[in-house]
């Protein structure tokens, strides 16, 4: 019989958000698997787990696919984190799920944290439906990707380095206009966490004279979404 692998979130700043039954399986599996082991080994000492960890990131995850799946065939349970966050969401883990999917070994998924569902519900932007995009194409394709966010009438959602921060709201502020709403979420759940609401025009300028750090989520209203949605509800209403 298979093993079972544990998809296991870790806090992204404040490590009181790591939760019990992440703890236990963590402590219960043969070996984690870890984005860095240096960044978990951390996390490891504080929750006082001994676990065995080996290193599985984007630059070897297809080396290491084979010699982990050989262990899950053989009935060993093991466990997947990333550096912070959910693995899979804009970090390794994808490919380990899929590969098995394909052969049919159990995949548990714990909740847990992932920094952009605090970050757009602590935006004010609306939320019921929204595009998370992760990080743009750094060159080829984006703006073309830009072009097709900025058209869309759901809030959106996109991960960035405070380095390249002024940058991109500025073609943002190009591409959906000065006036467009976002919001600018930095080190979620950690001491220094920050909200800055504005148009993306305000948000470019102040960025542009005062250098973000830290991890950054960037929230942008849909196109004319408040238009649309008064427009629907007179529609359902009667009015029109």
């Amino acid at each position: 019989m298979s093993g079972t692998l544990y998809i296991v979130p870790t806090p992204v700043g404040n490590l009181s958000d790591m939760s019990p039954r992440a703890v236990g399986v963590l402590k219960s599996v043969s070996l984690v698997l870890a984005e860095d082991t240096r960044t978990s080994a951390v996390l490891m000492r504080h929750f006082d787990i001994a676990t065995p960890m080996s290193s599985h990131h984007k630059y070897n995850e297809h080396d290491s696919l084979d010699p982990v799946m050989s262990r899950l065939e053989a009935g060993e349970d093991i466990a997947l984190v990333s550096d912070a966050g959910t693995p899979g969401i804009s970090d390794p883990g994808f490919m380990l799920s899929r590969e098995c999917r394909r052969r049919g070994i159990r995949v548990v998924t714990l909740p847990g944290a992932t920094a952009f569902v605090p970050a757009l519900v602590n935006s004010g932007l609306p939320c019921d439906r929204f595009v998370f995009e992760g990080f743009l194409p750094p060159k080829k394709g984006r703006a073309t990707r830009m072009a097709e966010l900025a058209s869309d009438e759901r809030t959106f959602v996109i991960y960035e380095s405070p380095l390249r921060l002024a940058r991109t709201l500025a073609e943002l502020a190009s591409a959906c206009g000065d006036d467009r709403q976002a919001a600018v979420v930095r080190e979620i759940s950690k001491i220094h966490e920050t909200t800055h609401r504005d148009s993306l025009g305000g948000l470019r300028d102040y960025f542009q004279m005062n250098q973000a750090k830290g991890e950054i989520v960037i929230i942008v209203s849909g196109k004319d979404r408040e238009r649309c949605r008064e427009h629907r509800n007179k529609y359902r209403s009667g009015e029109e």
